[in-house]
Order: structure tokens, then C-alpha cells, then sequence
């Protein structure tokens, strides 16, 4: 018997969910082939139409192809999720469930998944844990509720996830655990396994599509209880039966997509945890400035937790901030480390420990110039017309926009003088200047130029934890959640040019990520100490993280927040476009803007429509983009008036355009 179904497909454009015919019955979810126009795409079941109910011909109707192989029924906590998704980004219900999706397999491999040892916790919560823990114990299996643990770095945060997802196994329900990078997986998932009695399973860039696949479709065919530790990404997967969330350095910007659907995983765990009516805890040492303001409020039902010391011997490092101004000469083979800070490196040394120099930027040098005619090397092969990084070790020039790279030439194209000078400097240039200040040293990098593969980051970390490596120099994924036994000493350069972003978050980004670097330093130690390098040593940020105040921070920034109405005081949405064609760029977005002043005019005014602009780099692999800006302090009106933009909006060609709800940048 025929019959008729909604069915969600993968489609890149709005309404993407259409009606098809099938002679086997269906159920929801179910994943299908099916015709679309003279080629193929997949769909997942909605439900079923009555043919009573259908609005054109059924003999129009195309019928499906057949369930996919080998696939899984997408339950219905998963389209709720997926549907609240489409709604709030903007984007395709269908194609957002094969984005989220991995891959189906043919013929996996067998699967391997560790049974965690289910050792005793080798600790006892402090009065500030056993305060927050307690807290959140009394109402974890109580249903949806949301938790705020703040505290500084090494107050034992972990400890007390540790805890929580041992009560909820031991329940008989599943957790899952989100981290920001891959980086800090390897950490967690071996205390994760050595303290719990039950499946871990890791969830991250670095698990193979078989991994994936597998993953998947255990989780989906058992309700046993797990613990699901990852990235993102892992948000999607079917935990069945799920007891708690957690969500470590809830403020790091890895929680944010920006390609396809631009998401937050943070805040989509949020609402999974509100779907499967389960608590969610956040943490951080240095919170999202929007999650403090709720939660340390405590507005509508958020708890907030605050851990002020450090546990066990640690203590706070001490900052120096050195004066980097008029302080180097041409050629000086230290550069761009100053005479001070080596000597606190080889105090350390001396003292058999180990160190951390962070920088935030990749290779050998920023760009590089030719000293006879001054031509700067640029990536003007795909129009990107930006400096071009260099690797001194691949002797390769890079552009940190798109994938162009290219040999260093031996000479100047335009002048064809020999004589080439590197401006700037990165992880790899500060590196090589170490190894020639201290030869009898090993230095070593972490950054992802080195680390490449999941087995290259276990490898970096073992021999740094081994004291294998003496000094260790990279980018911000020093920064995140590691526990270095022998580091007292943490180097900071190049923090100066996160300061001077045009963005309302500047000085917020900067401040966590200072902070974060900084707490790698002292855990372990009564004395311990942090450099910072800085071209404006008296900037206001530097004095906050000496203090290790939030709050100091909060106060400062919580005001100059409200009076340029950013969040938590608006909501904002970006609307991108981008072309290869300049002016007509500009003439459709210029006509896009005037349309959205119009209708929020006549009815929505709540919302400020600001723009269009260019984006501070107007040009990236061949593409111009611009932007506008919506600010509103209501919501709906904000979604309303998009929900308006795409009804009327006439698609120009060789134009594309990308809503992004909840920015993290916003030019």
C-alpha cells in the first residue's frame, strides 16, 4: 500500500523538508535514498501525511529509493534538537542532520571501547568543592536544571566533574563531557578511565571514521550507561538514558562553528540537556562575560559556584610585565626576547624546572620584505592580498586566510635582489632563538604546525611530562586545562596585538587567554611566576590578571558593555555576504540594508540595524565580504525580522550570503 511522508532532506536551503511516496512502511527517523531532481540525496523520516491532506498531486510524488544501508533511526530527542537547531541558526533542518551525522559505513571495523579500572578517587573534596558539588548533587537527578562552577585555575574544577559523572554511572544513566580541543582529550580520558567503572568513549577530530561510526551505533543501540567525552561535535551523538552534561572552558571560541552552521556547542548542549531533561554544569576559570552576568546573578534558575583557591600546594603565580619599548637593536640575535625574561627562563633552569613561552602566532615569521625595493610577499594568487607567513623548516610561505602555499623564492620578483628580510616573529622563530641562547637544553614545539595527529599530541605531552623536554614553546593550546607537574615559569609574547582588534571582545579574549596561559604556572609550587612582554605595559589588563580578579575585570567591562549596548545587554546577529564582484557586493548588500531599516522601521522596532561594512580583512581566497549588523534586547524580534529576510530576499548571483546568530566576531 502506498503512502505518503515528510521527509527531511538534505538540502542546502530553507524549506528542505519535502513529501515522497513509499510501498514499505516507515517510521520516524528512519534514514533514506531518495530521487532528487537527476541526482541522488539522502532524507530522514518526519512523519507520515495522510493523502487527504496533501496540497498537489500524489502522481507528481517521487518515491523513495530504499533505507540507507547499515544506517540508524535518528531518535526523537535528536530531531527535537536538530528542529530547535534549524530554527534559531537559520539553516537547513535537513542538511543540519547530514552535517551533524558521520559517515556511514559499509563494512566497519570492530570496534575496541575501553571499560574504565573503577578506582578509588584518590582525593577528598575541599570545602569549596564539597560546597559546589554539593550543590549540584541535591538536584541531579531532579530533572532540568543549569550550574555555573567558577573557579581559578587549579581549584580542582575536574575533581568535582569526577564526582558528579560517578554518581550519574553508578545511576544507571550516561554523561557526557565537552571540552573545547582535541588537545585536552588525552588528559581527561585517562582519569576519566582509571576512576570509573564504565565505557569512556572519545569523540574528536582525531577518531577515524570507522571510530565514528562505531561510536554512533552503539551508542544508538544500547542503553547501557557511558561516559561520551569530546569536542563539539559530539553533542549530536545518541546518548540514550542522559543523566548530566558537562561543559568544560565554556568560554573558549572552539565551542563555535563558523563554517556551515555556525553554531555554539556550548549552548546547544544547553538546550540538549533542557531536551533530555538532565542538569547541565559550565566551568571555567575566566567565564563567557554573558554567562556570568547570568549566572553569577543567578537569574532565571542558574546556579553559580565560585572556587577561589587553588587545591593542594598550588598557589598563584606573580606577574611581571616587561617594558618591550625601544629595547632592541638591529640584528640582536635575541630578539624578540628580552635580556630580563632569559634570565628568569635560565633561574628556572638552574633550578631543574620546566618552562612554557607562549606565542600566539604560527612559524618563523609574520611576513617577510625585501630590504633593497621594500616588496612584501602576498598571497595575490587568490586575491587575498595578505602578508604571507613563513616556515623556515618546509621553507614555505603560507597564507593564514585560505590553503595557498608556496616555496620561498631565492630572490626578490621585483627586483631580483638576494637580500630578504623576516618581519615578525612566531612560535618557530622564538623556538630556534632558544635553542641558541640555551644549547644544552631541549626545546621543543606545541602548536599545530608540530602536532598533526591525535598520536603526535599523546607524544608531545608524555615527553614534556617526562621532563624530556626542558622549555616548551606554542600557540594557545598551552592554554587549556593542562596540569604541568615542574612549570613555574610561563613566558607571554605577542598578547599586545589581541588588545587592538576592533571587536567589542577584545580585551575580554585577551584577558582569558592571559589568564589561562598564566595558570599552567605554580600548580604544584608556592613560588611561581609569569612574563608578559608588552609594547603597552600599562594597559589595564595586565593589572587584573596580577590580581586574579574576575570580578575586577567584570566591573570595568560590564559598564562599557551597556553603553555600546553589546551583550549581555543585546542579542546580535551578523548577516555576511560575499562575492568576487566588489560592487555588485556592495550594490546588493547596500539594497539588503535598506530592506531590513525598512521592515524593522514598520515592525520590529526594537532592532538597531547597523551597516553594512567591510570585514576588517575585506578580502579572503578570492572573496569579498561585508557585513550587517542587528542588535535587540528581544529576541523574537530578531529572528522575526530575519525569518522576514529570507522570505523576500531574491538570491543574486555569485552572491552567498551566512546568517550568524550569536557572533563570537563580529568584523
Amino acid at each position: 500500500m502506498t503512502k505518503f511522508y515528510q521527509i527531511a532532506v538534505n538540502l542546502p536551503v530553507l524549506d528542505s523538508v519535502l513529501t515522497y511516496k513509499s510501498e514499505i512502511e516507515l517510521s520516524r527517523g528512519q534514514m533514506l535514498d531518495l530521487p532528487l531532481g537527476r541526482r541522488k540525496s539522502q532524507g530522514v523520516v518526519l512523519g507520515e501525511v495522510a493523502q487527504k491532506d496533501l496540497t498537489f498531486d500524489a502522481k507528481k510524488i517521487k518515491s523513495i529509493i530504499g533505507v540507507i544501508e547499515n544506517s540508524f533511526i535518528v531518535s526523537e530527542n535528536e530531531l527535537s534538537l536538530y528542529k530547535w537547531m534549524s530554527e534559531y541558526y537559520h539553516y537547513s533542518y535537513g542538511k543540519l542532520i547530514f552535517d551533524c551525522l558521520p559517515k556511514i559505513l559499509k563494512r566497519p571495523r570492530t570496534p575496541d571501547f575501553k571499560t574504565g579500572e573503577n578506582e578509588d578517587l584518590p582525593f577528598e573534596l575541599n570545602a569549596h568543592q564539597q560546597h559546589a558539588y554539593g550543590g549540584i548533587r541535591d538536584v541531579l537527578f531532579n530533572g532540568f536544571s543549569q550550574h555555573y562552577t567558577h573557579g581559578v585555575t587549579g581549584s580542582g574544577k575536574s575533581l568535582i566533574y569526577l564526582s558528579l559523572i560517578k554518581d550519574v554511572l553508578n545511576s544507571g544513566k550516561s554523561a557526557q563531557f565537552l571540552l573545547p580541543e582535541i588537545n585536552l582529550t588525552p588528559q581527561f580520558t585517562s582519569m576519566f578511565e582509571s576512576y570509573l567503572g564504565h565505557k569512556v568513549f572519545a569523540y574528536h577530530s582525531g577518531v577515524t571514521p570507522s571510530e565514528k561510526y562505531n561510536i554512533w551505533k552503539s551508542l544508538n543501540e544500547n542503553s547501557e550507561p557511558v561516559l561520551l567525552l569530546g569536542v563539539r561535535s559530539s553533542i549530536f551523538l545518541p546518548l540514550q538514558n542522559l543523566g548530566l552534561i558537562v561543559i568544560d572552558e565554556e568560554h573558549d571560541q572552539s565551542f563555535k562553528q563558523t563554517d556551515r552552521c555556525p553554531y555554539n556547542g556550548r549552548d546547544v548542549a544547553i538546550k540538549k540537556a533542557q531536551i533530555n531533561n538532565c542538569p547541565v554544569v559550565l566551568g571555567s576559570a575566566t567565564p563567557s562575560f554573558e554567562n556570568y552576568y547570568n549566572f553569577s546573578n543567578e537569574t532565571a534558575g542558574r546556579n553559580y559556584y565560585a572556587l577561589k583557591e587553588r587545591v593542594s600546594s598550588g598557589h598563584m603565580p606573580k606577574l611581571s610585565v616587561y617594558d618591550a619599548r625601544d629595547r632592541f637593536k638591529e640584528n640582536d640575535p635575541a630578539w624578540p626576547l628580552l635580556d630580563e625574561t632569559l634570565k628568569d627562563i635560565e633561574a628556572a633552569l638552574e633550578k631543574k624546572e620546566q618552562v612554557l613561552v607562549f606565542i600566539n602566532k604560527l612559524g618563523f615569521s609574520s611576513f617577510v620584505q625585501c630590504r633593497s625595493c621594500g616588496h612584501q610577499f602576498k598571497n595575490e594568487s587568490c586575491g587575498c592580498d595578505n602578508n604571507l607567513r613563513y616556515f623556515k623548516k618546509k621553507n614555505e610561505l603560507s597564507c593564514s586566510h585560505c590553503e595557498f602555499r608556496m616555496p620561498l623564492p631565492d630572490k626578490c620578483p621585483e627586483c631580483a635582489s638576494i637580500s630578504l628580510l623576516n618581519k615578525g616573529f612566531g612560535t618557530e622563530k622564538v623556538a630556534e632563538v632558544l635553542k641558541g641562547v640555551f644549547p644544552g637544553y631541549r626545546i621543543d614545539r606545541f602548536d599545530r604546525d608540530e602536532i598533526t595527529t591525535t598520536k603526535k599530541l599523546n607524544e608531545k605531552l608524555s615527553s614534556f611530562h617526562n621532563k624530556e623536554i626542558d622549555i616548551m614553546v606554542g600557540t594557545q593550546m598551552l592554554a587549556k586545562g593542562h596540569n604541568f607537574e615542574r612549570v613555574n615559569l610561563v613566558v607571554m609574547l605577542g598578547l599586545d596585538s589581541m588588545l587592538s582588534f576592533s571587536d567589542f571582545r577584545s580585551t575580554e579574549r585577551a584577558y582569558q587567554l592571559a589568564s589561562q596561559v598564566a595558570g599552567r604556572a605554580g600548580r604544584y609550587s608556592k613560588e611561581s611566576k609569569v612574563v608578559i612582554q608588552s609594547m603597552n605595559p600599562e594597559h589595564p589588563v595586565f593589572e587584573i590578571i596580577a590580581t586574579h580578579s574576575f570580578t575586577k575585570f567584570y566591573d570595568d567591562e560590564v559598564a562599557l558593555r551597556e553603553l555600546c549596548y553589546c551583550p549581555p545587554f543585546s542579542r546580535i546577529v551578523m548577516l555576511y555576504f560575499s562575492s568576487r564582484f566588489r560592487e555588485k557586493l556592495i550594490s546588493t548588500i547596500n539594497s539588503v540594508a535598506k530592506g531590513l531599516q525598512t521592515a524593522a522601521f514598520k515592525s520590529f522596532q526594537d532592532v538597531r540595524v547597523l551597516g553594512p561594512a567591510p570585514m576588517s580583512i575585506e578580502k579572503k581566497a578570492n572573496q569579498f565580504t561585508w557585513a550587517i549588523m542587528l542588535k535587540t534586547e528581544d529576541i523574537n524580534q530578531l529572528h522575526n525580522l530575519i525569518s522576514t529576510f529570507e522570505k523576500n530576499y531574491q538570491p543574486v548571483s555569485s552572491i552567498s550570503y551566512k546568517i550568524d546568530v550569536d557572533p563570537q566576531q563580529v568584523l
